[in-house]
């Protein structure tokens, strides 16, 4: 039950993520920082002319193959994002 909880939360919180790269993808004026603790304190880092490194790690199991590829589509999302000024 314990892990269920925190897979859940771990969910939300990348969901939440996804989110506000989305929105800032998009250029819109109100990015969702704050629907989790991760954007929140992430928020400085990923706002203004911060700069972020995403890393992706992958399983070669046949059996992990379904959250593999959840993985390269969820970094695929996130470089199409632009953060201020390189």
């Amino acid at each position: 039950h314990k892990r269920l909880k925190e897979t859940q939360a771990i969910n939300k919180s990348l969901s939440s993520l996804g989110d506000v790269f989305t929105s800032l993808a998009n250029g819109s004026k109100h990015i969702p920082f704050r629907n989790s603790k991760l954007t929140y304190l992430l928020q400085d880092c990923l706002s203004g002319d911060g700069k972020a490194l995403m890393f992706v790690n992958l399983s070669p199991t046949i059996e992990s193959s379904n959250e593999s590829l959840c993985s390269l589509r969820f970094a695929q999302r996130v470089n199409a994002v632009e953060l201020g000024k390189a």
